[in-house]
C-alpha cells in the first residue's frame, strides 16, 4: 500500500510539473528575428489606443503630424516651421524617433532638419540634433498626441520671467488656425492647436520617399530647391 501511495504522489507531481511547463511556455516570449519578440503588443501602430507602443523603443516612424486646426506640420530646409493644407507636401513627411521612453525627436525627411524649441518658446528647424530637439510625446483621447518641449517650460516664480506662474506648465508644439506656430509659453494641452494626429503616409508620399532614396536626379532637384530657398531668405 505504501508503494502504491508513493507511485500515485509521483504521478500527481509529474502532472503538476507538466501543467506548470505549459503555463510558462505560454508566457515566455520567443524571439522572432533579429532580437524582436513575438509579442502582438509590440506590433501595434504608434497611433494605437492604449497599451504598449512600439515607438517607445522601436525604429523611426515615417508619419505626418496633422493638427486639429487642419494643418500638417512642415519642416523647411531654410529653418522655417509652419503648417500646410496641402495633402502631399514633401516637407510634411517626418521621421519620428524615440530617444528615451516617451521622448521623441522629430526630423523632416526631405529637409534633413530637426524640430526644436528655444528658450523663448519659438519653434525652429535645427541642422543638428541637440537637447532642444527633444519632445515629450503623450497620447490622449481620440488618438491625438501632444508634443511638449523636454528642456523648456514655465517654472513657478522662475528668475527672469515677466509673469509669475502658480504651477509648472509645459510648452507644447502648436499650430494656430492660420498655419503659424505659437510660442510655447502661450500653449495649453487642451487647445486644438496643440493636438496632433500621427498619420501614416499614403501612396503618393511613399512614392516620393522611394524616389528620394533611389533616384539621384530627383534628390538633386530637391537639394537644389533647398539651396535656392536659402539664398532667397538671405537676400531678404
Amino acid at each position: 500500500m505504501v508503494i502504491i501511495w508513493i507511485l500515485l504522489l509521483g504521478i500527481c507531481d509529474l502532472g503538476r510539473q507538466v501543467s506548470w511547463a505549459k503555463a510558462l511556455s505560454s508566457t515566455v516570449r520567443v524571439p522572432c528575428a533579429r532580437g524582436k519578440l513575438c509579442d502582438p503588443r509590440l506590433r501595434r501602430d504608434a497611433g494605437g489606443r492604449g497599451g504598449v507602443y512600439e515607438h517607445l523603443g522601436g525604429a523611426p516612424r515615417h508619419r505626418k503630424l496633422y493638427c486639429a486646426t487642419k494643418y500638417h506640420l512642415q519642416i523647411h530646409p531654410n529653418g522655417k516651421i509652419n503648417g500646410t493644407l496641402e495633402k502631399n507636401s514633401i516637407f510634411s513627411i517626418l521621421e519620428i524617433t524615440a530617444v528615451d521612453v516617451g521622448i521623441v525627436a522629430i526630423k523632416g525627411l526631405f529637409s534633413g532638419r530637426y524640430l526644436a524649441m528655444n528658450k523663448r518658446g519659438r519653434l525652429y528647424a535645427s541642422e543638428s540634433y541637440n537637447a532642444e530637439c527633444e519632445f515629450v510625446e503623450r497620447i490622449h483621447e481620440l488618438g491625438y498626441n501632444t508634443y511638449a518641449s523636454r528642456l523648456h517650460r514655465t517654472v513657478p516664480n522662475g528668475a527672469g520671467t515677466k509673469r509669475k506662474a502658480s504651477a509648472e506648465r509645459l510648452w507644447y508644439l502648436s499650430i494656430n488656425g492660420k498655419g503659424r506656430p505659437r510660442r510655447g509659453f502661450k500653449t495649453r494641452r487642451t487647445q486644438k492647436s496643440s493636438l496632433f494626429l500621427p498619420r501614416v503616409l499614403d501612396n503618393k508620399d511613399h512614392d516620393a520617399v522611394r524616389l528620394f532614396h533611389t533616384n539621384t536626379k530627383y534628390k538633386e532637384s530637391i537639394q537644389k530647391q533647398q539651396k535656392n530657398s536659402g539664398r532667397q531668405k538671405r537676400g531678404h
